[in-house]
């Protein structure tokens, strides 16, 4: 079914690519809306005068005629005239312009118009110049070399990695490069425009089109419209550039986008690098620099996942030996554990835990904290990495230069502004332009902060909802009957919370996104870019709560505000705070963690990304079947490009690709401590991505309008900000959520023979069972077979029979001290590392920055040559001029015409000047 959905192809207008003289190539689509009589049940009332049965905003009454369905279909007549002379206006402007328009009613996609737009070569050099694009001179030069051994090293590499290089044009290294320079209609001579359709691409070309149309407006109904707003109110459904052609069937041309199908959309080229220059090339700089950015992400997290791999193996190679694990596994040392839950849990062994403590031996163990340091060095090295990447990149694009201009006013905001003028016109006159200010938007940042909050409580709200769960759950099955149940009790809670977290988290996310958006809609940023900023902010502070407060929850305060056998803290005075197993809360950590994981990248990031555009077609293909007999006659039409392209998904930006990305790195670093495979699962989840992502921007989305940008904007201090939070938390796992400083303090000051013997025994207390609190005590105190007079518990407390009983030891707080020493010890010495690391590596490659001064003394060496030319030309010029006056004055005897001949011969010589 979903084959049968590949459009037919015709080769007139060159698959539709071109206007009908099949010369002029198509730039632009603009798509509209398009009543035809007879296609709606009531259109044939009114015909062609349904705009003229209203007068002075009154509906004349008509004969045989339903008064409520007439009303309707007049004013629906009013709207569509309305949108008719607003489009026929704003054509019109652009026509102004020098752009060329060729309409297209008659197409196979039923009630749909369409506008082709084509930009001649005057009008593309004109928008070059004003929008200062860097065009490749006729200046060829030579790229400096490295030292000959540094260029063998890279010859050496390149020659290994040549099966890993996609097969496209301009995928190997060249040595020689273009010299760039912002076009000018005034320097022409020194490009080379020997073929001036290739001189711009589609992409440059597609982008000169849609900064005039963001630039033309539309004046009446009293207020100005740009494309923005006519898309916005109706007036065109959409406005897209052109694909260059099919990427699916053996038969589809060779272009740029079936190239890139091929060679970058494919899981079966997953191994080889991104064809990035052809990525930039064909969807801009933006979408390039993001494919650019996943891609070091991607690399750099392999050597985080072997590193992690080996952390893994040695927990599992040392789990036999560790001691604290063994000891708890030893019946022999036949330790009681104070029931885990009021009345309906009794006590029980504490061998009964040893599967726990072996596995939380995986994650546990002295090479964790190696790895944590190792994560925060890696998170530094990633973000030098990129940004010389992205400096070359910046370099071979020709943006080294390149600053953002200010953009157009986004025309949700021209509208308000318009909104206030009008009301001040009549009451002030106005003397400059209105604009927002922070008065006008206080209402607006009020309700964010207002709804911010709230929605940060809901997500804490269902957290603790869930933790109520837990303890209910669990005191529900420690009264199963069944000692099978009752014996995975702390399994079963744990697994059903997670999966629990995890549908919450996944739903929470699609509410917060449009909350965050909506938010940002009604402060009514002025531009693009600080509505995107806007959002962006908004919806990581969320996501990023609803993704990590379960997890913060298990790492930092499940076990911590418990209380003690016979005072324990209780919610609601009913339900009592769930503790920690006998080995820690690392393991339930590193439960909680995957899952979530894995099952955001799995469900939400893949299954979403893959489920839901096949569905969508589906749908579509559906509907096509249901269609009328007349609409099913138009689409037996040949379809063609723009017709295709407007059946695809719309381009809504890389928010989301962006921030899927941050939540991951999120879950790489902040907790890496718990789970040191997380880097694995990310890289096995980018590869797939990467290739997603390309299938999607390359056959499942319009051709989006290219975007120039130099880096990758707000997203960077995101990256910095996270790595810099993952050291502080990191710090805070390794001292307060494993068992590492507690095992260290033993070890050097408690231990009687400098071995971990007896760290389990000493990190238990003592409790009387006659202590229990009314109420509290278990209903069945013979479950083990005897009766129980000492139970134990975690904690650092002294024993009943101490005059101090139940008092915190001086354990506790030399445990304490400890946990505190090394947080601030490894939080100052990691970010010393990590700010060495920083200001060792150049931001800025040394063979670049070379480069970039190269260019800039060719630049002026062009131009001095250029001006020594017109220098020799010009005295080329006044040599023959004089010679000229010199004939004509031994040639002319009149005395009266000297004068005259020396004052044509002045106006002559200042002619040629200016000429020259």
């Amino acid at each position: 079914i979903l084959n049968s959905l590949v459009p037919q192809r015709d080769s007139t207008y060159q698959q539709g690519l071109y206007f009908s003289d099949a010369k002029r190539r198509i730039d632009f689509v603009l798509a509209y809306h398009i009543k035809k009589h007879g296609s709606r049940k009531h259109a044939g009332r009114h015909g062609n005068n349904a705009i003229s049965s209203i007068k002075g905003g009154q509906q004349l009454p008509g004969k045989n005629t339903d008064p409520e369905i007439g009303a309707h279909d007049l004013t629906a007549d009013y709207h569509e005239d309305d949108k008719r002379l607003r489009r026929e206006e704003f054509e019109g402007r652009l026509m102004e312009t020098g752009l060329e328009l060729e309409k297209d009613e008659d197409t196979k996609t039923p009630g749909i118009g369409y506008v082709k737009i084509h930009a001649p070569w005057h009008v593309l050099c004109r928008e070059a110049e004003f929008m200062k694009l860097k065009m490749p001179t006729k200046k060829v030069y030579e790229v400096n070399q490295s030292s000959n051994f540094v260029e063998k090293i890279n010859a050496f590499i390149s020659k290994v990695t040549e099966p890993l290089h996609p097969n496209v044009d301009g995928a190997k290294v060249s040595n020689v490069k273009h010299l760039s320079y912002p076009f000018s209609r005034e320097k022409q001579h020194l490009f080379d425009l020997t073929d001036r359709e290739s001189f711009f691409d589609s992409k440059t070309r597609s982008t000169i089109v849609y900064e005039i149309l963001k630039r033309i407006t539309c004046t009446k109904a009293k207020y100005s419209m740009g494309i923005t707003s006519l898309l916005a109110n109706g007036v065109y459904t959409a406005a897209y550039p052109l694909h260059d052609g099919d990427c699916e069937g053996d038969d589809a041309d060779q272009n740029d986008r079936k190239v890139l199908w091929d060679e970058w959309a494919s899981y079966s080229v997953f191994y080889k690098y991104q064809p990035i220059n052809l990525v930039r090339k064909y969807f801009g700089e933006k979408i390039g620099l993001y494919f650019a950015w996943l891609g070091v992400y991607t690399q750099m997290l392999i050597p985080a996942s072997v590193v992690g791999i080996i952390v893994f193996l040695y927990g599992c190679a040392t789990v036999d030996d560790d001691i604290p694990s063994m000891e708890m596994c030893d019946e022999r040392n036949n330790i009681t554990m104070c029931p885990l839950c009021d009345r309906t849990c009794s006590y029980w062994k504490l061998s009964t835990a040893c599967a726990t403590a072996r596995a939380s031996h995986l994650f546990d163990n002295p090479a964790t904290v190696f790895f944590s340091i190792f994560m925060a060095l890696w998170a530094a090295m990633f973000m030098e990495h990129w940004k010389r990447r992205q400096m070359r990149l910046n370099y071979k694009w020709d943006l080294t230069g390149f600053e953002e201009e200010e953009a157009h006013p986004r025309a949700e905001y021209e509208a308000r502004v318009m909104q206030k003028s009008m009301r001040k016109e009549h009451k002030v006159k106005k003397t400059e332009k209105e604009k927002l200010t922070w008065r006008d938007r206080l209402p607006a940042y009020t309700t964010n902060i207002v709804m911010i909050l709230f929605m940060i409580g809901l997500t804490f709200a269902i957290v603790f909802g869930v933790i109520l769960y837990r303890i209910s759950t669990a005191a529900a099955l420690a009264m199963s009957p069944n000692p099978t149940t009752r014996s995975n009790v702390r399994v079963t809670v744990t697994a059903t919370a997670v999966i629990i977290n995890l549908v919450v988290i996944l739903i929470l996310d699609e509410v917060y996104g449009s909350i965050a958006r909506w938010l940002t809609m009604i402060e009514v940023p002025k531009t693009d870019k600080s509505f995107e900023e806007r959002l962006i902010f908004k919806a990581f502070i969320l996501k990023f709560v609803n993704a990590f407060t379960p997890i913060i929850y298990v790492a930092f305060f499940k076990g911590r505000f418990v209380g003690r056998p016979g005072k324990y803290v209780y919610a609601f005075k009913s339900f009592r705070m769930e503790e920690c197993a006998p080995g820690g809360c690392l393991m339930e950590l590193c439960i909680q963690l995957s899952i979530i994981m894995l099952g955001k990248q799995l469900i939400q990031n893949n299954l979403f990304e893959i489920g839901i555009p096949k569905l969508k077609k589906l749908i579509r293909y559906i509907k096509s079947k249901r269609q009328s007999a007349q609409e099913e006659e138009e689409r037996e039409k040949k379809l063609q490009r723009y017709e295709t392209d407007y059946d695809l998904e719309p381009f809504v930006g890389l928010t989301p690709e962006y921030m899927e990305m941050m939540i991951q790195f999120g879950f790489v670093t902040l907790f890496v401590a718990s789970f040191p495979l997380a880097p694995l699962f990310a890289l096995l989840n980018n590869i797939i991505e990467i290739r997603l992502d390309a299938k999607k921007f390359v056959g499942e989305l319009r051709r989006p309008v290219a975007v120039r940008a130099k880096d990758i904007g707000i997203w960077y201090n995101i990256l910095r900000g996270v790595g810099k939070l993952a050291v502080i938390i990191n710090a805070f796992v390794i001292s307060f959520t494993s068992d590492f400083i507690p095992r260290l303090v033993y070890l050097y000051m408690y231990s009687p023979d400098g071995s971990m013997h007896g760290f389990i025994n000493q990190t238990l207390s003592y409790f009387n069972v006659s202590d229990f609190q009314t109420g509290t005590e278990p209903l069945d105190p013979l479950q083990l077979g005897f009766k129980v007079d000492i139970c134990r518990y975690k904690d650092y407390r002294e024993p009943p029979w101490s005059p101090d009983d139940y008092e915190i030891t001086k354990q506790f707080w030399s445990v304490l001290a400890a946990r505190l020493a090394f947080v601030i010890v490894f939080q100052n010495l990691v970010m010393f590392m990590s700010d060495f690391v920083d200001w060792m590596i150049p931001d800025i490659p040394k063979d670049i920055s070379e480069q970039i001064h190269k260019e800039k003394v060719l630049m002026v060496e062009l131009f001095m040559k250029e001006e020594q030319g017109k220098l020799q030309m010009l005295e080329t010029l006044l040599a023959k001029t004089k010679e000229g006056k010199g004939t004509e004055n031994c040639n002319n005897h009149s005395p009266y015409s000297r004068p005259r001949s020396h004052k044509g011969s002045t106006t002559s010589l200042h002619s040629q000047n200016d000429d020259a």
